[in-house]
């Protein structure tokens, strides 16, 4: 049984939300958050990318960081851009990006939950990461972005959904990137309670080391509180729930800064050799088991034998499984991809292009462009409590931050 919790949001009057919401930390670098929130003392960024608002080498893991991320989001309560709500509610967050949506409820999950892995996960985190989101959490002593989870689709819900989206939004208003943003605040949040008591399991989509270290930094305030009773913000933590069929997930893709010491003519040869291999001008693969890589100026396409994957293995049938063990493993001599600086990750939304420039210009040997991994093959790993390759999904569009606070006191 998953259990849900309404919250008292800290969120921005509706007329701000436009300049307050911003992307997720972990999607750009402290460079491009400098640029992004320039001018704008709104943007939530001043609070997940609080090295922006410190001297250019400032470590962005020492303790002055995480002062400033607390005064930051002080400030923006202080001068009233953000409010906090009277009762405990849930929201409705639609999102419509190219012609597709997606509707989340927004609304608190249990920590024990997550412990318990009735939330799944299908990715391992590094403890540094972990580290550094639950130090921030701890020091605004808040939960300032919602994990995105996703549930298989159920009938009761989409009918709850239906009926409170029929009111006019909280929010409304489109992002830079295209992104058209709505929300609604739900009307009963016990309705949802109830129905969502019926959903076996919930999956982290996007957010594996926000929940992570949601979790510790509940588990941390617990052990601290000598009165701990169980009904505290603490025990909590903030998520958007999207049912599965409306997610889209886009490829990540590769790129390798070198070939290994080998020659072009080897590289060839060898991947000649794992399958059939022919000249493209179509940079994306048309189904799983193909890869199109750009090399020497043109775009390949590699096809697997279909028989050679064993479908019946959540892991081994995925296009990054696959990729290493026969690619990037025996070819390119490339180890843990978690750790070696000779491969390089880029996201689907930049699209193909973002690849061959990245070998034009040098800055790579060799760029691979992946078929994306689907909705199905993560829920199928998370059930079966295995864990994917890195950078195996890349969910857009991308929850904005800054929309909801959930405070833990």
């Amino acid at each position: 049984m998953l259990r849900l919790n309404p919250f008292r949001a800290l969120r921005p009057l509706p007329n701000l939300a436009p300049s307050v919401a911003c992307v997720p930390y972990d999607v750009l670098s402290t460079t491009e958050a400098r640029a992004l929130a320039k001018g704008n003392p709104n943007s939530f960024l001043h609070v997940i990318r609080p090295e922006i608002d410190l001297p250019e080498d400032t470590n962005p893991y020492d303790e002055i960081v995480y002062e400033k991320a607390r005064q930051n989001l002080d400030r923006l309560f202080a001068e009233g851009v953000l409010v906090q709500e009277i009762e405990p509610t849930m929201y409705l967050y639609r999102q419509v990006l190219n012609h597709t949506l997606q509707t989340g409820l927004v609304c608190c999950c249990h920590i024990e939950d997550y412990a318990n892995n009735i939330i799944k996960k299908h990715e391992k985190t590094r403890p540094d990461k972990e580290d550094d989101r639950m130090r921030h959490m701890l020091s605004l002593n808040a939960n300032p972005g919602p994990v995105f989870l996703t549930y298989r689709d159920h009938e009761d819900i989409e009918v709850l959904v239906a009926k409170d989206i029929n009111d006019r939004p909280l929010f409304h208003f489109n992002s830079p990137d295209g992104v058209t943003h709505t929300v609604w605040t739900v009307h009963d949040p016990q309705v949802y309670i109830d129905a969502f008591a019926g959903i076996e399991a919930a999956y982290v989509a996007d957010g594996h080391h926000r929940s992570a270290a949601a979790a510790r930094a509940g588990a941390q305030l617990r052990a601290a509180n000598p009165n701990h009773r169980g009904d505290e913000e603490y025990n909590w933590f903030m998520t958007v729930l999207f049912p599965a069929s409306q997610l889209t997930i886009l490829p990540y893709n590769r790129v390798i800064a070198d070939l290994n010491g080998k020659t072009l003519k080897t590289v060839f040869a060898e991947l000649a050799e794992i399958g059939r291999l022919t000249e493209t001008d179509d940079p994306k693969p048309d189904r799983p088991g193909v890869f199109c890589l750009y090399l020497d100026g043109r775009w390949h396409k590699l096809e697997l034998d279909p028989g050679s994957i064993d479908q019946t293995d959540p892991i081994a049938s995925l296009d990054v499984d696959l990729l290493q063990g026969r690619i990037l493993t025996p070819i390119l001599g490339i180890g843990d991809p978690r750790t070696d600086k000779r491969i390089g990750f880029v996201g689907g939304a930049r699209g193909t292009d973002e690849l061959k420039n990245r070998v034009d210009s040098r800055q790579a040997a060799l760029a691979i462009s992946m078929f994306a991994t689907s909705i199905e093959q993560l829920l199928e790993v998370s059930d079966a409590d295995l864990v994917m390759p890195p950078k195996s999904t890349w969910f857009e569009p991308k929850l904005r931050s800054g929309l909801f606070t959930h405070r833990l006191e």
